[in-house]
């Protein structure tokens, strides 16, 4: 595999940070947050230096609760997701644990075709996780692959949503496996038609298939997306992020969500707030984008 966001590492930016939430934005809800055991949080750290950005907040889980809600954010979502078999369940009981704040509303994870894979999803509902989260690039699975059909059914039985990472960037030779392999909205289409009563989010508005994932909105009521990243005007980009952005706020302002990818990011935690801020969008869709949709999707 060559090419991608990844073929170098990309820059840190110094931009300067805020203190707090804008002023002027309705409440705030950041339905993207990574939260990891700190040996887990250290080896992606050190991956994101090699290959992907130097990472500017290096923060433990509790930490970033901590800079998050002093700074005036109302809820986070916590995503985490497995390397490799046999550590699911101990990053799912450490997601309970930081759930436990009534600040975090926590996703539990699995490594599609790991032994008793729906049985851990079981479990991590059990302990009160609200979904499931997944990563087909560090995971290295089709959306539409057999392995994970079991795992879409169960959260559909629950009511539980589901966050795949299905979005053929950010690529990297230094992945396991090919995204452009892996993923493409085709495959998501499929995931949607044979799950339709499946809550499923793909972030990054589906990154890099930017107009792609706008149609498939456009046709599908259990789709939604989030921004993580796609505001800050940081990832090469043919142009068509903006873009997608303002069409989706003007014809599905209920299926799009503010989230960040905190604290894995290279530049000021708030800068794509700011940006908001100065967006002059439509107050009810503002207010959609920063914590309504978030709220409907988890529920």
């Amino acid at each position: 595999m060559t090419g991608g966001f990844f073929a170098r590492p990309l820059p840190a930016v110094a931009d300067e940070e805020g203190a707090a939430v804008p002023a002027a934005l309705p409440p705030v809800i950041d339905a993207h947050v990574h939260l990891f055991p700190d040996r887990v949080f250290a080896a992606i750290y050190r991956w994101f230096d090699r290959h992907g950005w130097p990472v500017r907040y290096r923060l433990s889980a509790p930490e970033v609760i901590g800079f998050l809600r002093a700074r005036g954010v109302r809820r986070i979502v916590g995503l985490c997701y497995a390397h490799r078999p046999g550590m699911a369940r101990e990053l799912n009981r450490y997601m309970a644990e930081l759930a436990r704040d009534p600040a975090v509303t926590g996703l539990g994870t699995v490594l599609p075709g790991e032994p008793d894979a729906v049985a851990i999803v079981e479990e991590a509902f059990a302990l009160g996780l609200r979904g499931v989260k997944l990563h087909c690039h560090v995971q290295c699975f089709a959306p539409d692959a057999p392995e994970v059909a079991p795992i879409f059914a169960l959260c559909a039985e629950r009511g539980l949503p589901a966050v795949v990472h299905a979005g053929r960037e950010p690529r990297s030779p230094a992945l396991r496996c090919d995204p452009d392999a892996l993923c493409s909205v085709d495959r998501i289409a499929a995931v949607l038609a044979e799950h339709p009563r499946l809550r499923l989010c793909v972030p990054h508005l589906g990154c890099a298939d930017y107009r792609a994932y706008t149609g498939l909105l456009e046709r599908h009521d259990n789709l939604w997306v989030d921004t993580a990243m796609i505001l800050a005007d940081y990832l090469p980009d043919d142009g068509s992020a903006p873009e997608a952005v303002r069409h989706l706020l003007a014809v599905r302002p209920d299926r799009v969500m503010y989230g960040t990818d905190f604290p894995i990011i290279p530049y000021a935690w708030d800068r794509e707030l700011r940006r908001l801020a100065a967006a002059e969008l439509a107050p009810d869709a503002l207010a959609r984008l920063l914590a309504g949709n978030a709220e409907r999707f988890y529920g």
